[in-house]
């Protein structure tokens, strides 16, 4: 059935659109490439990998460009995309099928509308300090260590010694979940599912890094553009939260975020406000689409 589409779509020739294909391509092969090498390879990789494991968007679709909601593509080349979930023909060539988008995942839309919604009204807080992940190492029991090839960069006592000696608020249940048993009494929170859109905050570095989840289960709805921003972002803010773990990662090239110290303390919390400033503008961008999706736009 077509797409229920705004008054004005806007309407993309061949050569526009297939040129911000290419460009999208491009942007996400930087990490896409190097990723599919290693697992060919079979090496795994303690920073990167999460962006393609802990998030489920295959490689392949990662690299799929969409215009998103509202625009037509036009050319004998659109056509290739009445093959892919969502899509439809329109009036002058092809666009996301937005009432078969709909009828398939407006619930989720809806959740994601109102967690994202949540979090941009809320202020951001600025005082965890990444202590997650070391949470997420405290006296840790059998099976517990989820990167054992790593070395600890204060040792075993040390990681625990910072634990004890701060306070642990994180507010993001899928962090939480991934505290040891000794760890998770230590928080001040005990966030769940059920409380997550209670909970999340806009300076929170998983809730940051989690708009690229929202921007791929929005897709083909969300513009690739914006997909790969969010996927941008993620990258970044991958590498402070293990930069500031608990991990040595003088291997990879990386120097520490010694958060355990008030220097590195202030460097955490400033590359943390322009994560969130970064994450606030992506979040409204991707509310933009709920809301046209939902017709309150």
């Amino acid at each position: 059935m077509p797409s229920v589409l705004s008054p004005a779509p806007a309407v993309l020739a061949p050569a526009e659109w297939t040129a911000r294909e290419a460009a999208h391509q491009a942007r996400v092969d930087a990490w896409v490439v190097p990723h599919q090498q290693r697992r060919r390879d079979g090496v795994a990789h303690p920073v990167w990998d999460f962006l393609f494991t802990y998030y489920s968007e295959p490689p392949g679709r990662l690299r799929r460009w969409h215009p998103g909601v509202g625009t037509v593509l036009t050319g004998d080349a659109a056509r290739a995309r009445l093959a892919w979930p969502f899509y439809a023909e329109v009036p002058g060539g092809v666009a996301v099928d937005v009432e078969a988008f709909l009828a398939r995942r407006r619930v989720a839309i809806g959740w994601v509308h109102g967690l994202l919604s949540a979090t941009a009204g809320r202020t951001a807080q600025f005082g965890c300090f990444g202590l997650h992940e070391w949470a997420m190492l405290y006296r840790p029991g059998e099976g517990e260590v989820r990167h054992e090839q790593l070395p600890l960069r204060l040792g075993q006592a040390g990681t625990d010694a910072v634990v004890e000696q701060h306070k642990v608020q994180c507010s993001h249940v899928d962090a939480y979940r991934f505290f040891t048993r000794a760890g998770a009494p230590r928080n001040t929170l005990t966030p769940t599912r059920d409380t997550q859109a209670q909970l999340e905050q806009p300076g929170c570095l998983h809730a940051t890094m989690d708009l690229y989840k929202w921007a791929y289960k929005l897709s083909p709805a969300v513009p690739g553009e914006l997909l790969a921003d969010c996927f941008a972002l993620a990258a970044d803010v991958r590498e402070l939260d293990m930069r500031a773990s608990p991990y040595d990662l003088a291997a990879l090239g990386w120097t520490p975020v010694a958060i355990e110290t008030p220097e590195g303390k202030a460097e955490y919390v400033a590359a943390q406000r322009g994560f969130a400033a970064r994450g606030a503008a992506l979040r409204v961008r991707l509310l933009d689409v709920c809301r046209e999706l939902l017709g309150e736009g």
